[in-house]
């Protein structure tokens, strides 16, 4: 193979973009008009620029992870108010669901060992990149050494990404719709644990791709069966026939770290 540098008859995109030479300050060079397209933030954020907006959140995460060589991902769903064990929140309820903050954390250093044993390219854990669970997975794949990626995303109330995502795996997205995709794009496992409407919403999404075939099948668990049979009759659905019976073999329930690592590593 010729490792020759190819000859560039025009300059790459970076020097393409830059300005050659100061322009005279006038009534037309200084009119919003006159800004080049990709550099007019007030023209992007136009309603009929959305479908650029779109396009450009689902193409930069996914340039930055091709680059990183990132092939794999484990997804990790649940609840961003959970606190950890050793700082409840106060309030009963969510306190007695901290020990799932443990788990997901034991959880996210397994994995990662694994991941670390392949150059971070395989496995890699995946956060919503916030608190509560999201926080558990990230700071367990820190713990193990390794990277992991978080997803955050623009909220009404403030929100930030937790302190142990890998800075430049740290991604913000505007839409649900793309931050969803992205989640969903290098999956090999998803696990879920109590959470509330968000999570729901991520758990159901993944399960009508893969009920539907757009989407291959991956092992989907469910950290705590006592939670979940709660919130959820699977088994009235089937029974209504607004679902097959087989669906009902989608998703499995676990109750610890060792327990979901064995399911993924014996899943069909």
């Amino acid at each position: 193979m010729n490792d020759t540098p190819r000859f560039r008859p025009f300059p790459d995109a970076e020097q393409d973009v830059r300005t050659s030479q100061a322009v005279p300050e006038t009534p037309q060079t200084l009119n919003p008009a006159y800004r080049l397209a990709f550099d007019d933030l007030d023209f992007i954020k136009r309603d009929a620029l959305r479908p650029v907006r779109l396009q450009l959140e689902l193409m930069k995460t996914e340039i930055l992870l091709t680059e990183r060589q990132i092939a794999s991902t484990v997804v990790m769903f649940g609840g961003a108010r959970i606190p950890a064990p050793d700082k409840p929140s106060g309030k009963p309820g969510l306190d007695s669901l901290s020990h799932y903050y443990t788990q997901a954390q034991e959880f996210a250093r397994l994995m990662t060992l694994r991941s670390v044993a392949k150059d971070n390219r395989e496995h890699v854990i995946c956060t919503g990149g916030g608190p509560g669970v999201m926080e558990a997975g990230n700071r367990g794949a820190a713990e193990a050494g390794g990277i992991s990626i978080g997803l955050n995303i623009v909220l009404p109330h403030e929100q930030a990404p937790n302190s142990y995502v890998t800075p430049d795996l740290s991604f913000n997205f505007h839409y649900f719709a793309v931050r969803k995709m992205h989640f969903l794009m290098r999956a090999q496992a998803i696990t879920i644990f109590p959470g509330g409407f968000g999570t729901l919403d991520e758990m159901f999404e993944a399960l009508t791709l893969i009920q539907t075939r757009r989407m291959k099948g991956i092992p989907i668990l469910l950290f705590g069966r006592s939670f979940w049979e709660r919130v959820i009759n699977w088994d009235a659905l089937a029974e209504a026939g607004t679902i097959s019976p087989e669906d009902l073999n989608l998703v499995h329930y676990v109750e610890t770290a060792e327990e979901a690592v064995e399911c993924i590593d014996t899943w069909r």
